[in-house]
């Protein structure tokens, strides 16, 4: 079956263009075109698509509107496309916030450096985000139907096939601490990660013991807003991570985008390094593989990672790494993750010690640290 596509923009030529690319997906079917956020809900409703495209300065009604209109009248995944400016990132907050899974910027140029590559991620966007049911903002997750990433279920190593089964995620209640000493907590997250990371840093004390370090997918004009809106949120302090920033207990630092965080220095005096990464082989900057490795090297067995929402499997080899030295590693589960990619390629990989549900990461992190 064809996923259908309903596309949302007041530009004629925007919509006509993006029709035109993901019409010639076999695998895609636009099934009619919007040009204000009035039009979105009325068509969302009596057309039932699997996913929306939507636009954010739109006549009659604007896409934020709209996505919160359709989340109350007609739950439908909806991917935002946004201008990369500062002005843009604060409205697409807004919108994720609102209830939409995931955003690209509207300029094809600032998705990849190549035509090609551009049309093929926003193709693979489109599909991943559709599988999915959008998460209630309220606190129960909406049920989706199981899916699988494509990428090969790696060999695990002799010493991970020995290692003990992960713990999985049960009734409240039922999580216990394992008792282990850290010094630092990483989260890495890619699709779904705004929210995600919104609602488990919101739920974290002010005395939180442990320096954070926080990796999104996301372009450079976004990270800046995004930490200034967390931090507004938050009872711990969020910023976005500077060059030379030592890590502090109950500060978050969330990696700019387009270059690549690191860690440097000593367990006791770590800061950061934040570096211009012009390589084409790296696809993420900031990429979760290469903090989470920079860490290992740092840290040893003094980590817990966590790998959130994503497609992909970014963040599977630096989790490797800190495995290696003894770190902990927990990954969210299928049922909560808008996409679960790179949380399966951390359990796929043999790598995962806990899986937690989105609706109790923050409460077991608490406990895991504190060993309450």
């Amino acid at each position: 079956m064809t996923i259908k596509v309903l596309v949302v923009d007041d530009s004629s030529f925007f919509r006509r263009r993006l029709t035109e690319i993901l019409a010639a997906d076999p695998e895609l079917e636009v099934i009619d075109t919007a040009n204000n956020g009035q039009q979105a809900v009325e068509k969302a409703i009596a057309l039932k698509p699997d996913v929306i495209t939507m636009d954010i300065e739109m006549p009659v009604m604007d896409g934020i509107t709209a996505v919160r209109e359709i989340m109350r009248q007609q739950r439908t995944p909806i991917l935002m496309f946004s201008s990369l400016t500062h002005e843009g990132a604060k409205a697409t907050l807004d919108a994720l916030d609102a209830g939409a899974v995931d955003f690209l910027p509207k300029k094809f140029e600032d998705i990849a450096r190549d035509k090609d590559d551009a049309v093929a991620l926003l193709r693979q966007r489109v599909k991943a985000v559709a599988r999915r049911r959008p998460i209630a903002r309220s606190g129960a997750v909406t049920r989706p139907a199981l899916t699988r990433s494509a990428f090969e279920r790696p060999k695990l190593s002799e010493r991970l096939q020995e290692s003990s089964a992960p713990v999985r995620s049960g009734a409240a209640g039922s999580f216990k601490a394992s008792g282990k000493k850290y010094k630092l907590l990483m989260i890495g997250t890619s699709t779904g990660g705004p929210i995600a990371l919104q609602r488990i840093i919101t739920a974290l004390p002010a005395n939180f013991p442990l320096p954070i370090v926080l990796i999104q997918h996301m372009p450079a004009a976004f990270t800046g807003a995004f930490a200034t809106r967390l931090n507004g949120l938050s009872k711990i302090t969020v910023k976005e991570a500077q060059d030379n920033d030592l890590l502090k207990a109950g500060v978050a630092y969330l990696a700019p985008g387009g270059k690549q965080m690191l860690i440097e220095g000593s367990d006791n005096q770590a800061k950061l390094r934040i570096k211009e990464d012009d390589s084409p082989r790296i696809t993420f900057k900031p990429s979760v593989d290469i903090t989470f490795g920079s860490a290992a090297r740092v840290f040893k067995d003094q980590v817990l990672a966590v790998v959130l929402t994503g497609m992909g499997a970014d963040g599977r080899e630096g989790a490797r790494l800190l495995k290696q030295y003894g770190s902990r590693i927990w990954a969210q589960d299928e049922a909560s993750c808008v996409v679960y990619g790179m949380p399966q390629a951390i359990a796929a990989a043999g790598l995962m010690d806990v899986e937690v549900s989105l609706a109790d990461t923050a409460s077991k992190l608490i406990a895991e640290v504190t060993h309450g």
